[in-house]
Parts: C-alpha cells; structure tokens; sequence
C-alpha cells in the first residue's frame, strides 16, 4: 500500500481512495452489497487489485478514461453479467444497460427508473432526428 508520512502529526496517511476502497470491502463483506463499482486513478489500480485478491474477493478492471479504471467487484455471477454488456465506456451503455448496472450496483430503483426514462426520452428523440 503507499502511505505517505503526514509531518505535522507523524501518523501514516492512507490515501483517500484506498480508504473509500476499504469501506467498499466492508460492505460487500458485510452483505449490504452484492457488487460494487470502485472508480480511481491507475496509480491506485495495482493496491486495489492485491487488496482483493488477499480477501478473495473476485473483480474485473476497465479502463475510465485515460487516467482512471473502473473496479468492479463482488459475486462472481454479477461480474459475468458486466463482462458480456459492460464491453465500452460507461457513457456508451444504452439506457437498458445502463438500467440494468444501476439494478446490479443497489442503486434506488425508483430513481433509476427515472433514470431510464429520461435517457430513452433522450435516445428516442436522437433517432427520430437521425432518420
């Protein structure tokens, strides 16, 4: 793990994505979640990666632009489903896939729905106008 040394307290600093990291284990561990999206810089991705691995936990990383990785991890059925539809970038994913993420993430369905709404209002209008 980099750790770096805080002068003014002489305490080591975990770095803020490996602790959001750390809570998302906790959660997964603890049942609340059954998959979890962990986004961070890829600088970040090897300490995420080993830390998974030592707590057996199965994941699968993708690229998020030219800086970050997408972490996913949790139940194996869950990260097969993302590697057959999660195949581009997030933005990409039609409003039924990225219906279907929300649903696997835990997201509120209620606002997902909306969500949905929304983003197929959306697309729906953009190939009326393209035909």
């Amino acid at each position: 793990m980099q750790l770096t040394m805080d002068n003014r307290v002489g305490t080591m600093v975990v770095p803020s994505e490996i602790r959001v990291l750390t809570n998302h284990i906790y959660e997964y561990k603890k049942g609340v979640r059954r998959m979890i999206l962990f986004t961070c810089n890829r600088r970040y991705e090897q300490q995420a990666c080993k830390r998974l691995m030592s707590q057996s936990i199965d994941y699968v990383v993708q690229p998020a632009g030219s800086d970050n990785v997408n972490v996913y991890f949790g139940r194996r059925e869950c990260l097969d489903a993302i590697r057959l539809f999660v195949t581009r970038p997030l933005h990409e994913l039609t409003p039924e896939e990225d219906f279907i993420l929300g649903a696997m993430l835990g997201y509120d369905i209620c606002v997902q729905c909306e969500r949905y709404c929304a983003r197929k209002q959306t697309h729906t209008c953009r190939d009326r106008i393209g035909s």
